[in-house]
């Protein structure tokens, strides 16, 4: 009887598993496949390399007050180590080896040059047009980073959004016709927030048709976008057509 041709195929596939397994079993090293063995050659290999990092706390001992500064600053989070760079020869022989210290303009722009999927809020400069030239810690100690001023414009912290709205018809609004900022907001931006409008009664002021406001574009309120606010359809930076 002719084996039927699926079966030969199934046959062949089966064959091609085994072989598999028994190339795994016998020809591939057995540090790639047991995990004890893996895990000791992998502790082997880390125990081998040279100890570059000495660890944030081993800091305090010699910097107590530099830690106290910025523990309360926006750098709190940071390891020393992110800055300065690896420093377990520091520690062991504080006054032979000095730890790198970031001076250069180009350093601090590594986190804070302007990058569009940073978190809102997080502080970001253009290099280019900011300071012009100068170290950043010619105005800001690295150790609390509290900008000598705090920022006048809007556009300090949402660039983006002050690009796109520059291109709008809502380009010669102010921000605060839309939204209030407490001064606290310019300080602790993620704490305390900007209002936000939050009713269709808030863009009729200026688009229904029985605004004052002659230069704006009018709709019915009542009637236009039905149930929906109206930033469900337009984006209030670019209210361009929906």
């Amino acid at each position: 009887m002719r084996i039927p041709e699926q079966i030969r195929r199934l046959s062949v596939v089966v064959l091609i598993i085994v072989a598999g397994l028994l190339l795994t079993r016998y020809l591939v090293p057995a540090s790639l496949v047991k995990q004890r063995v893996y895990r000791a050659a992998s502790v082997k290999r880390e125990i081998a390399r040279e100890v570059r990092y000495a660890g944030g706390s081993i800091c305090i001992n010699c910097h107590e007050e530099v830690n106290e500064q910025k523990k309360k600053g926006y750098h709190k989070t940071l390891a020393c180590e992110t800055c300065h760079g690896p420093s377990a020869k520091h520690t062991e022989d504080p006054s032979a080896v000095k730890p790198f210290a970031p001076r250069e303009r180009k350093f601090c722009p590594l986190c804070h040059e302007y990058n569009p999927s940073r978190p809102t809020g997080f502080p970001q400069i253009t290099a280019t047009a900011h300071n012009p030239l100068k170290p950043c810690i010619t105005c800001h100690n690295p150790h609390d980073p509290v900008p000598p001023q705090v920022p006048r414009e809007c556009s300090a912290c949402h660039a983006e959004i002050a690009r796109t709205k520059a291109l709008s018809r809502h380009a010669l609004l102010e921000c605060t016709t839309c939204h209030t900022a407490p001064p606290k907001h310019k300080q602790i931006p993620r704490s305390v927030r900007p209002t936000k409008p939050e009713s269709r009664e808030f863009c009729a002021k200026c688009h229904d048709k029985g605004s004052p406001q002659k230069t704006a574009p009018k709709v019915d309120a009542a009637t236009h976008g039905e149930r929906y606010l109206c930033w469900e359809c337009h984006y209030p930076h670019m209210p361009g057509e929906a």
